[in-house]
């Protein structure tokens, strides 16, 4: 049997490489029909078992953590702010510290791993952001008493935080309140979804 040689061992590793690289990019894109619950959890399986456990974990729906994540991202795991411009042109640093699928603030984030003992949980990992929105939910519930099914109020307690929803401080953005809204009308939409189709998550 002839060795291969260093030439063609290179090339064969760099082959496998940018299958590895292409495998990984392929992961990290959306899903082909995002408004399609579905069609989502066809897609994507471990999601429905990272929604499921969410569920099972802090009582939030499932339907209500993809709705949340539609908003938040369109399910892009490296979601980011913009910038503030000087000038309106020169970048000035990004709005805010928010990152990933639920678009979470760096020290929400934090207090979230310091909770749940998660120290690795990564704001690019569905099945962390999905836990993290079960478990901020639950955050808002005890605050507030807002319900963990109540798409349309926790939506605007995760974008304001359980104080400022408190305070009021989303009476006085009628964009945020449409925002709200649409959340809420997809948190429907997604769960009349799951309702009839094949993957339905378990009621119980």
């Amino acid at each position: 049997m002839t060795a291969k040689s260093p030439l063609a061992l290179l090339a064969a590793g760099a082959l496998l490489l940018a299958l590895v690289f292409l495998f990984q990019a392929c992961r990290t894109l959306p899903p082909r029909n995002p408004d399609d619950a579905c069609a989502i959890f066809a897609e994507r399986p471990e999601w429905r078992e990272a929604t499921a456990s969410s569920r099972e974990r802090w009582g939030v729906p499932d339907s209500l953590v993809l709705a949340v994540l539609h908003q938040e991202s369109k399910f892009r795991p490296r979601a980011r702010p913009g910038y503030r411009r000087f000038l309106g042109v020169i970048p000035m640093g990004r709005l805010s510290s928010a990152y990933g699928y639920g678009q979470v603030k760096d020290g929400t984030w934090d207090d979230y791993r310091r909770d749940t003992s998660r120290d690795g949980a990564s704001r690019e990992r569905f099945a962390d952001v999905a836990d993290f929105v079960g478990w901020y939910g639950g955050v808002i519930g005890r605050a507030t008493g807002i319900a963990p099914d109540d798409a349309y109020h926790l939506y605007l307690a995760y974008h304001e935080g359980p104080a400022g929803f408190s305070r009021g401080t989303h009476e006085e953005k009628p964009w945020l309140l449409g925002v709200a809204r649409k959340v809420a009308d997809r948190e429907q939409l997604y769960a009349d979804q799951l309702a009839t189709c094949a993957v339905a998550p378990d009621p119980g």
